[in-house]
């Protein structure tokens, strides 16, 4: 069990390495800053459309995807609401610092049902974990990157990027250690689990990630939306 923890924490981890090669780009201009946006939205666009969806569709019924999808969504709004309310302003500063936190929230809930992913695929091979486990370290380094590069924007410090993304990486074990513990994975709650965070990060894109970027840039939102999708498709193709 220690061990499987231990590469589950590593997988997790990958999002601080993504969050630090941000961290090393220096200040942001505009048009780098939209393609990061850019790039953000394709990396969870693709993550939903290649990945969340259709493993909850294959878990799960339909309706179950469909409730998901809408509690995932509406929570988040609800979030944004509360962040506003948090982190109140309409200059540039404070909107990257709720999109941030909101894009963090996202990943938080999408890295749950990997965690018991993981688990659900020690418990079937020794061989299937530790492909499961470079995958999930594999594709969290982009989604470390989508959520330090508002962060930045928004005038946070490293070390808070840092802290945050280690706090939102130790999701990942979380969901292991769950999953080790329930030994047989409901295929209903992974199903509802991964469809949540599908509606949460589709909320995101839509109403943070792509206006943003294409409000400072859009042929570079745009450069950067498309490498995004691709990077990941790619990604998955290979893994």
């Amino acid at each position: 069990m220690v061990e499987i923890l231990l590469q589950s924490t590593v997988a997790g981890l990958g999002t601080c390495l993504g969050a630090g090669a941000v961290l090393l780009f220096g200040p942001m201009r505009s048009g780098v800053l939209s393609l990061l946006l850019g790039f953000a939205s394709g990396i969870m666009a693709a993550v939903v459309i290649i990945d969340l969806l259709p493993t909850s569709l294959h878990y799960g019924q339909p309706v179950i995807c469909i409730l998901g999808f809408l509690t995932g969504f509406l929570f988040v709004t609800g979030m944004d609401y509360f962040m506003g309310k948090a982190i109140p302003g309409h200059r540039l500063q404070q909107i990257y610092l709720r999109m941030g936190y909101l894009i963090a929230l996202g990943i938080a809930l999408h890295d749950l049902p990997e965690g018991i992913a993981i688990a659900a695929g020690y418990s079937a091979s020794t061989a299937l974990g530790p492909v499961l486990v470079l995958a999930i370290g594999m594709h969290n380094i982009p989604e470390g990157m989508a959520t330090a590069a508002p962060l930045k924007a928004g005038g946070a410090s490293g070390r808070l990027v840092l802290a945050l993304n280690a706090l939102v990486s130790l999701v990942t074990p979380l969901g292991t250690l769950l999953g080790l513990f329930i030994l047989q994975v409901s295929k209903e709650m992974n199903a509802l689990l991964l469809a949540l965070a599908a509606g949460a990060m589709i909320y995101i894109i839509l109403e943070k990630l792509l206006p943003a970027s294409i409000g400072n840039n859009g042929f570079a939102a745009l450069t950067g939306l498309v490498t995004g999708f691709l990077f990941m498709y790619g990604l998955h193709s290979l893994l």
